[in-house]
């Protein structure tokens, strides 16, 4: 296996991760609640989680700051534009698959 150095990780998990953003940005037909119920995580999760890494670095970033970071846009405006109402089926397994105690 090939050695990397700790930048030449970081390097790669960045660009890995602005591919997914960019994935995701592209694939508005798929849904956050369709996201949470296959994988357990969704675009907002990527806006919390980036936003965690700002806060341990001493950037102040705001929920909505790091949502248009992952959306490419105000995340009312992303809903408007591409989210649909979630069905029954949608919303009864999300609370299934709910983390018990959140």
């Amino acid at each position: 296996m090939t050695t990397l150095t700790e930048a030449q990780k970081r390097d790669l998990e960045a660009a890995a991760f602005r591919r997914l953003v960019d994935h995701l940005r592209n694939r508005t037909d798929v849904q956050n609640i369709d996201m949470m119920n296959l994988a357990g995580f969704c675009r907002n999760c990527l806006s919390n989680w980036y936003r965690d890494a700002a806060e341990a670095e001493g950037i102040a970033l705001s929920k909505e700051e790091s949502r248009e970071i992952i959306y490419g846009m105000p995340y009312d405006e992303w809903r408007a534009k591409h989210q649909t109402e979630a069905t029954a089926e949608q919303k009864a397994a999300f609370e299934e698959n709910r983390p018990k105690g959140n």
